[in-house]
């Protein structure tokens, strides 16, 4: 029976291997088998696949805990063969994923002592139980060198570890301490698509190892569990004491981006090494567009992290403020979107007819003088020349002068680049309808001042009508206790949730927006190859700075509550968000100035004292999550492709995808005006606690909820309550709306964002 199943799952591939004259183009497969169907012949799934490849270096990964199967080097024809293998439950074509950055702990508050207690009203210390929780990041490496990593004072690794420290041509495993305990690298699909076997000698710019060459990687994993480091600061900005979010957690690197993007095959790979050296949560600020779960990744590798304990924070994406914009999308994750920091870096530009402007920046060189000089923008058709793009400054027109630059297509900072190869000495960045009012602070080659499209439209008519414009810029170096914020990000994606408009994402938004933290001093601070400057630390921006705060945040969780699983870790950093600024005035969008909604900010912005001590979660099984693929409509294959479960048979699902316990609520009125939800609390806080519900409304819908009061005789009891939800009218042209529904007590809000939205009835 052995051999024959063998034959049947390969001898289709092989033959035509063997027999074929003209090999097509390879590429990177990644082929799901179905679970327990090895011959026993084999002793591992390795030898299974590895005796059945024609070609010794066509097997580039086995894995066995993130997903059941293997990544190959194959022909179209080899992959079609596969896909007809009664074995075989899918097959996937590689997929190429791009990466999505001192003031953080005190804006959020964990500076201050936790004052938490236990359930006898023992003080329970937080950051001495970090010391039991692994943060794994998967990302573009590590720089171990970096303050950041030190571990002075830190006990012995945990006896549980089974992570190593991978060593390279550029990287020694004693660079590894008791903070830094992991480190490893994953880089056959990247060799593979870069049309090489995996083996060739690798380029001088990016080694075979876990070294961080790119400052990516260093940033977020810092971000999330940094060490303390005083007298931090980029080139002067943002100076003070830089710390993660848990500076006692220890990290595990692993390196799965490369120059050309992070691929498929490496990311599941370090996804399954992760989970078998025993992480507690994983930082993924990565991502591509959003898909059916059974072929997605990253959401298919969280599966297995999520039913082994292990809490998977995913960014969001930078493709905000365009709706529907979201990748990371799965219930099983937690999606990070981005807001703004009181902190900021403003510059002015003084124009010649008297009007001074502030707008933000980053640079820390000489400047340019108090003088005007002349202010050089295009009036004519040359586009390219308004956004400055390589090659399009004509010299002999801007040497000398100041530049106004339309962001966009480019850089930023590439953008300053070419004003200064070109012999401008200055330039002001302009938004555009794109990007709106939302400035983001750069570490600029040359003097350079950003602003937003509303300042932008001014700049530029005063440049195209005065018949001779000049500016001036200044600088005005870190600005503290900004108001207001924080701000919705621009750039953070937004909902609805494409693949399951049932569930609301993102789940809640953290600092994004020009975060100081460690860098790779492999490369200089604007990441182009001319910036030849070295920086311990740096500022960024992105969603890819949001997650890893959050990641850090679900460390303290994991070390407060060590036996609460990731959903109920996630319901507590959702339910105890915020949605007001620090004026107490309802959070704001950076995009346009409006209000933010639901589909911007998710449950609110993180508060991780609140989290600390939520009340009530909402906890969700790994059989509900199973319940929950299984009311999608897909076949039993596909379900066991994201559960790698062979007896999976869904007789149990959900009536309506919305009806998986999830912290928040997204109502879809489609085919009735009329929906109804149930949702378990389970009661973490205190014996006898009772919760009265509010509900928020807009006009359009009613909700009545079913009992208005809760109950809680015991820690760890479960009580129900159902919520019905009817249309009344779509209120106008109006095609969504939002609420919210509160369980709260003298002691805790339990807050849920409700998003209605009408398709056609």
């Amino acid at each position: 029976m052995a051999s024959a199943a063998r034959i049947s799952l390969f001898t289709l591939l092989f033959l035509y291997t063997l027999t074929t004259t003209a090999i097509a183009n390879k590429q990177t497969y990644i082929v799901h088998i179905k679970p327990n169907s090895k011959p026993q012949s084999f002793a591992t799934h390795q030898d299974w696949y590895s005796s059945s490849l024609a070609a010794d270096d066509s097997l580039l990964y086995t894995y066995d805990a993130a997903f059941h199967g293997f990544a190959a080097s194959l022909d179209p024809d080899q992959a079609d063969a596969l896909r007809n293998s009664d074995y075989v439950v899918d097959v996937y074509e590689e997929t190429v994923y791009t990466l999505h950055t001192t003031r953080t702990p005190q804006f959020l508050g964990l500076n201050n002592d936790f004052g938490l207690f236990d359930g006898n009203h023992r003080p329970l210390d937080v950051d001495q139980a970090s010391f039991d929780v692994v943060v794994g990041v998967l990302d573009t490496g590590v720089w171990p060198e970096s303050r950041s990593y030190d571990d002075s004072g830190m006990p012995e690794i945990p006896a549980r570890w089974k992570g190593e420290c991978e060593s390279g041509p550029d990287f020694s495993p004693k660079l590894c301490n008791k903070k830094l305990i992991g480190a490893r690298y994953f880089s056959k699909g990247y060799h593979m698509a870069a049309g090489g076997s995996f083996g060739k000698q690798p380029t001088k710019k990016e080694e075979e190892s876990p070294r961080d060459s790119d400052g990516h990687g260093t940033h977020t994993s810092s971000t999330a569990a940094g060490s303390m480091v005083g007298n931090a600061s980029l080139l002067g900005y943002a100076s003070g004491t830089a710390r993660g979010m848990a500076t006692h957690a220890r990290v595990a690197a692993y390196k799965v981006c490369w120059s050309t993007g992070c691929f498929g095959s490496d990311i599941l790979a370090g996804m399954d090494r992760a989970i078998h050296d025993g992480v507690d949560v994983l930082s993924l600020s990565l991502g591509g567009g959003s898909g059916p779960y059974y072929r997605d990744t990253i959401a298919i590798g969280a599966f297995s992290a999520m039913e082994r304990g292990i809490l998977v924070s995913c960014s969001a994406g930078n493709s905000g403020p365009t709706r529907a914009s979201l990748a990371n999308v799965a219930p099983w994750i937690l999606t990070v979107g981005a807001g703004t920091l009181d902190r900021d870096f403003p510059a002015f530009a003084a124009l010649g007819n008297g009007k001074r402007f502030t707008g933000v920046s980053l640079y820390s060189g000489a400047g340019m003088g108090k003088k005007p000089v002349g202010l050089v923008y295009s009036k004519g058709t040359n586009s390219s020349s308004n956004l400055c793009l390589p090659g399009s400054l004509q010299p002999e027109l801007v040497k000398g002068k100041v530049v106004l630059c339309d962001r966009g297509i480019n850089p930023r900072v590439e953008k300053g680049a070419v004003v200064r190869e070109a012999g401008g000495i200055g330039m002001i960045m302009a938004n555009t309808a794109a990007s709106g009012e939302e400035l983001v602070a750069d570490s600029h080659l040359l003097p350079a001042v950003a602003v937003g499209r509303k300042l932008g439209d001014v700049i530029r008519l005063y440049a195209k009508s005065d018949p001779n414009p000049t500016a001036a810029l200044s600088f005005g170096g870190t600005q503290l206790n900004v108001r207001p914020s924080p701000v919705v990000a621009a750039f953070s994606s937004r909902g609805p949730n494409m693949v399951t408009a049932q569930i609301l994402k993102p789940d809640l938004i953290g600092p994004g927006v020009n975060i100081l933290a460690a860098w790779s001093e492999a490369i200089g601070p604007t990441g182009l190859e001319k910036d030849s400057r070295k920086t311990q630390f740096n500022i960024m921006s992105g969603t890819s700075m949001s997650c890893p705060h959050l990641s850090g945040v679900a460390a303290l969780l994991k070390a407060a509550h060590p036996t609460w699983s990731p959903s109920a870790i996630k319901s507590a950093l959702m339910t105890t968000s915020y949605v007001v600024d620090n004026t107490n005035a309802p959070l704001k969008d950076a995009a346009d100035g409006s209000l933010s909604t639901p589909w911007a900010h998710g449950s609110g912005h993180v508060d991780p004292h609140k989290a600390l001590s939520p009340g009530l979660v909402y906890d969700i099984s790994t059989d509900e999550y199973i319940a929950f693929l299984c009311s999608l409509g897909y076949t039993l294959d596909r379900v066991q492709a994201v559960v790698k479960r062979p007896n999976v048979t869904c007789a149990t699902k959900f009536k309506d995808p919305g009806s998986l316990n999830y912290p928040s609520f997204s109502v879809v009125f489609a085919r009735t005006r009329v929906i109804r939800y149930t949702r378990v609390l389970t009661n973490v806080g205190a014996a006898g606690s009772a919760y009265e519900v509010e509900v928020t409304t807009p006009r359009s819908v009613t909700a009545t909820v079913k009992p208005t009061k809760l109950v809680f005789k015991k820690v760890g009891d479960k009580l129900r309550y159902t919520v019905t939800f009817v249309s009344k009218s779509r209120g106008g042209n109006a095609m969504s709306d939002f609420g919210s529904i509160v369980w709260r007590n003298e002691l805790h809000q339990v807050r849920s964002p409700v998003a209605f939205s009408w398709s056609e009835l």
